[in-house]
């Protein structure tokens, strides 16, 4: 395995998907603040987290 979990192509484009929800959930009305933004939020910092907890672990599968 490399070095680092930053190093793989999935987790990167996973950070620029966040960053591509997060910008886009901007421009949302508040009346969906707590709603709908923070549930698409959550989500698309969901999978970047997961590839790099996945990453650490010492076994392929569980």
């Amino acid at each position: 395995m490399g070095a680092s979990f930053k190093e793989l192509v999935v987790w990167q484009r996973a950070v620029e998907l966040s960053t591509a929800v997060n910008k886009l959930t901007s421009t949302f009305p508040p009346s969906e603040q707590f709603g709908l933004t923070n549930q698409l939020r959550r989500a698309s910092v969901s999978v970047p987290s997961n590839i790099a907890e996945g990453y650490g672990r010492s076994t392929k599968g569980e």
